[in-house]
């Protein structure tokens, strides 16, 4: 198939993400404060989006706290930069199983909870975007299942669409784009459609261009997508990215390094991904290009 690159991309920064990296690099942003500081700084770097997590700002663990991700935004959206903010949906659904011969009850590190609960930050703080996790995963962790049914889907995406928000869509692996396309089918999101094309998470979609243009082919022509990966791939998938057609997405809670032995800062990585795709004579949109290309309604500031 013929290249056709993209000319004009957009950069998504994520932040600090849920992961346990918070006591692997002194970058990872913990408390509201450090969160919303990170992310203006990768919007003046040239993030025209920010995709946020919050944690604890004691221990660094990841959080749904509304209080939270409350402060995260009135910061974000106060600040003298603009930027478009994508906030989360992906905590509460995580099912830890208590092992191989007794698998229930599960533990105690398990989180789920319903629909309304899943995206009640999101109603509270009206994002301009947040994420739709399109499916059910096995990570890498032995007994820990990312749990996503149907029914969930379908609930938690009627009420984004009705909230105004525009799902980014979380895809793992093909079959979540297939019932991305459902949901679309039906009604629950609006076409064209956003995706992040998520890649070599274990154990998702594998790390190798020929399983990435597999899901780059499965995306409808109309929507729009972005991809990254993990670790020192991240960079790689910058270049990647913008050759298939798509946009990018760099940041901490993907990748801590900017090279061998060097800790990044988000800003740092935001950079780089700006020399890549300028070197590759892409432009980098600002967020009010952005909001125009995908329909996105800007919320002002708390009075």
């Amino acid at each position: 198939m013929p290249l056709t690159p993209s000319r004009d991309v957009f950069i998504t920064c994520a932040v600090t993400g849920s992961g346990s990296t918070q006591d692997r690099s002194p970058h990872v942003p913990r408390s509201p404060k450090e969160i919303a500081a990170s992310a203006i700084d990768a919007a003046k770097a040239g993030a025209a989006i920010v995709h946020c997590h919050v944690r604890d700002p004691e221990t660094g663990t990841p959080s749904r706290k509304l209080e939270l991700y409350r402060e995260v935004t009135d910061l974000i959206r106060a600040a003298d930069v603009d930027v478009v903010l994508n906030l989360t949906a992906g905590m509460g659904g995580d099912m830890v199983f208590g092992g191989v011969e007794a698998p229930l009850p599960l533990q105690d590190s398990s989180d789920m909870v319903g629909a309304t609960e899943r995206v009640a930050h999101v109603a509270e703080c009206l994002p301009e975007i947040c994420t739709l996790d399109c499916g059910t995963m096995n990570f890498a962790e032995a007994d820990y299942v990312m749990t996503n049914t149907p029914g969930m889907l379908r609930a938690m995406g009627q009420m984004m669409t009705d909230l105004g928000v525009k799902p980014e869509i979380e895809a793992f692996d093909t079959g979540h784009l297939w019932f991305a396309k459902e949901l679309v089918k039906e009604g629950i999101l609006d076409d064209p459609a956003l995706v992040q094309l998520c890649m070599g998470v274990p154990w998702g979609a594998p790390n190798d261009l020929n399983t990435f243009m597999a899901m780059v082919n499965n995306v409808p022509d109309n929507w729009t997508f972005s991809a990254f990966s993990l670790g020192r791939n991240q960079m790689d998938y910058v270049a990647a990215s913008v050759l298939a057609g798509g946009h990018i997405r760099v940041g901490l809670e993907d990748n801590l390094w900017l090279g061998k032995g060097e800790l990044a800062t988000n800003a740092q990585l935001v950079e780089r991904a700006v020399e890549i795709a300028t070197g590759m004579g892409s432009r980098i949109m600002g967020p009010d290009a952005v909001r125009e290309k995908l329909g996105l309604v800007k919320r002002a500031p708390r009075g």
